[in-house]
């Protein structure tokens, strides 16, 4: 059965969504940062990627830079916590495991939002939203928002307003709200707070005299498409209530991965440069691998701040790799062509690795001429499988292999404890 004859079998769509995700993984496990400003920096403790609601009170803008923020935070007892993606990852996968006790059909669309199909009556459809809303309270410590209806965008924009507005408590269903004040709500957005819709198709929008959400929904679908694109008219067709988007049972045919951080101190050296490269590339084989997936381009960069004027370079280069292949053998050697147009004594602050034209293992043998020895051997599992077991930095091959990251590894000097996946960092309980 196709994908989208089942979506037309659902009766409507649920999303959910985690309440600032990273904050609330943080305070699931530090209760004592209830109700106090808390925001969560990116690599490297560069910048706010997460904020409370209590630290955007302050005025706290997204990517405002911790060091201008730090004078002051004591002044307005604010906390500030390094990513911690270990305890990320994992609240995540929990709350993802506990939505699919309550459908069948669930999309993880990204670390803290997901789509379910659901079925029902009205009053069973908003049951279950707050029951699921509850249970990732109750089991898992983290506050979501449920909005349903019968379409994605539509749905993603009941848990806009599910969230922004106290009336509806967490849990808002598109056709439980009665039309004028549908209507209304729509007039008050902007159309910039429609999924997909960024900063510069907003201004295409607004040349046209469509400013709000109420006004693209009044579009012409045929007009818009041939203004922007076919995805463009399905968002429009999505909020007038027809289902152009399916659900999608796994999101793991990715078009690229890419493995690439900033360095806590930057590296000068080629030898430093491939010991990096090394292991991205061998990051990059084990994900391949663990998804079914071989890629058939590599891309590789390094750059230089952007900050430092006087020490400007960014060299990459990207590289057809000779068949299709997830071997980490043949991805690092390739990532390793980059070598030759760094510089020594210059500092890289950033390296990256990104795979292309990912598509299914063995989906077309080569010729036995040009087979690769390696891929048989399933290297690449074996890391991954290793790496699980004993930790990242266990296993390596070649330069990849040798000690030393910490020299180069991301800075997280505001790290909470990693509760739940490594056994010296478990919360501890003590009776009174």
């Amino acid at each position: 059965m196709s994908k989208p004859a089942v979506m037309r079998r659902m009766q409507e769509i649920a999303h959910v969504d985690v309440n600032c995700f990273y904050a609330s993984a943080e305070r699931a496990f530090n209760p004592s940062l209830e109700g106090k400003p808390v925001i969560v920096l990116s690599n490297n403790d560069g910048c706010a990627v997460t904020r409370s609601s209590e630290a955007k009170r302050l005025g706290i803008a997204m990517g405002d830079p911790w060091f201008k923020l730090r004078p002051r935070a004591k002044e307005w007892g604010l906390v500030a916590l390094s990513s911690n993606y270990e305890l990320y990852g994992d609240v995540s996968s929990r709350v993802m495991e506990l939505l699919g006790r309550y459908s069948a059909w669930l999309e993880v669309y990204s670390i803290d939002e997901a789509f379910l199909g659901v079925k029902g009556e009205p009053d069973e459809l908003l049951a279950l939203g707050r029951e699921m809303k509850a249970a990732c309270r109750r089991h898992v410590g983290v506050p979501v928002c449920v909005g349903i209806a019968p379409t994605k965008t539509l749905a993603k924009l009941c848990n806009k307003w599910a969230k922004n507005n106290p009336a509806f408590n967490g849990v808002c269903r598109w056709e439980s709200v009665p039309a004028e004040q549908r209507d209304a709500l729509m007039a008050k957005l902007s159309v910039i707070e429609i999924w997909g819709v960024a900063t510069r198709l907003t201004k295409r929008l607004n040349a046209m005299g469509i400013f709000t959400i109420a006004d693209l929904t009044r579009a012409n679908p045929v007009a818009i498409r041939d203004k922007f694109s076919i995805v463009m008219m399905r968002t429009v067709l999505e909020l007038q209530g027809t289902p152009c988007i399916p659900m999608e049972e796994e999101r793991i045919g990715r078009d690229q991965l890419i493995f690439s951080r900033s360095f806590s101190t930057p590296i000068t050296t080629t030898a430093g440069l491939r010991q990096v490269m090394s292991v991205y590339a061998q990051m990059a084989s084990a994900r391949l691998a663990k998804h079914d997936l071989q890629a058939k381009v590599l891309t590789a960069f390094a750059a230089t701040s952007h900050f430092n004027p006087n020490e400007k370079s960014f060299p990459s280069v990207c590289l057809a790799l000779p068949m299709p292949t997830a071997d980490p053998v043949l991805l690092t050697r390739a990532a390793h062509a980059l070598l030759p147009q760094v510089h020594e004594g210059v500092k890289y602050v950033r390296v990256g690795i990104m795979v292309t034209d990912l598509r299914p293992s063995g989906n077309q043998k080569p010729l036995e001429l040009f087979e690769n020895p390696h891929e048989e051997r399933g290297i690449g599992i074996l890391l991954e499988d290793v790496a699980k077991r004993y930790g990242r930095g266990s296993i390596g091959l070649g330069h990849a292999g040798l000690k030393g990251g910490p020299d180069w590894s991301m800075k997280r000097d505001m790290l909470s404890p990693r509760y739940t996946t490594h056994w010296d960092e478990l919360p501890l309980v003590k009776a009174a």
